[in-house]
């Protein structure tokens, strides 16, 4: 006969949380490995592409048997590729700057002011994110020619002074931050400027970078306004220069795969340099 010591008030312990099998971790993390693989394999045939020389371009070697720089000599000086990494990233870097402040600038005033319309204009905004920038390339064109700034650089950077994205990302982000600092801020005698750079701003860093990431990108691999708005290759961007590869007589894809790669190259490092921030940058993308 047994005694049953347990108390009447006792309560159970709870259950231990069962470990995944081996054979499931391991199954994961090949799928992750051939994930992986799978998106990092056409990077790595573009480069070992670009180091083929012209008469074993198709072979299916992983490893050309003479690697050669040749194509990349070509492609410096078949295509101004220099001037056009540097105009990109100009562009890139000036619309990325230009963004944030006016993304900063409109978040603060929908997320803090009430005024007359507000949601009216908030709401107009969010629409301009739903039009492709294919039904207003032809105006913007029209806006750009009047101006003279045809084949400049400024032309590919003033289309693209505000962002809807920008705006109701910040402002969102800037409704979720604790009122309770503002109104000591406020209480402290600080202005709507103060609060909103001494105050806000610091405490946005993540989000800032995040969304600065995303801009860069974006305007780095843009190509069909700079295509409609450029004349000659000094004045263009990178985008444009691989396009010159492609003929009607073929396509010369050492070249092209060499100016590829060069182009590639600096998303390539900032994808190395802020890992996290690249992925908490997709993360924080979708708006709460």
């Amino acid at each position: 006969m047994t005694i049953d010591a347990t108390l009447p008030g006792a309560m159970p312990r709870p259950a231990r949380r069962a470990r995944p099998a081996r054979w499931e971790a391991g199954i994961g993390h090949g799928l992750m490995i051939l994930t992986a693989l799978i998106c990092v394999f056409p990077i790595y045939w573009m480069i070992v592409t670009s180091l083929r020389p012209e008469n074993a371009i198709f072979s299916t070697r992983l490893w050309p048997d003479t690697a050669s720089l040749e194509n990349y000599a070509y492609a410096l000086r078949a295509v101004p590729i220099r001037q056009m990494l540097v105009n990109t990233f100009i562009v890139s870097f000036t619309v990325t700057v230009i963004q944030l402040v006016t993304g900063i600038l409109a978040g603060y005033a929908f997320a803090r002011w009430r005024f007359r319309g507000s949601a009216l204009f908030f709401g107009a905004i969010a629409l301009t994110w739903l039009v492709p920038l294919q039904v207003v390339m032809i105006p913007n064109y029209l806006l750009v020619s009047r101006l003279g700034m045809i084949d400049t650089l400024g032309a590919l950077i003033l289309p693209h002074v505000a962002s809807a994205f920008a705006i109701m990302l910040l402002a969102q982000s800037m409704r979720s931050f604790p009122s309770e600092v503002i109104e000591a801020a406020r209480m402290d005698g600080a202005s709507h400027a103060h609060i909103l750079w001494q105050v806000i701003v610091p405490n946005l860093r993540g989000t800032l970078a995040s969304l600065a990431i995303l801009i860069f990108i974006s305007t780095w691999n843009e190509y069909f306004w700079p295509l409609l708005l450029s004349r000659t290759p000094e004045n263009s961007v990178v985008q444009i220069g691989l396009q010159m590869f492609i003929t009607s007589e073929g396509t010369q894809w050492g070249p092209l795969m060499a100016a590829s790669t060069m182009a590639s190259l600096p998303i390539l490092l900032i994808y190395l340099v802020l890992q996290r921030q690249v992925i908490a940058s997709f993360m924080k993308s979708g708006l709460r």
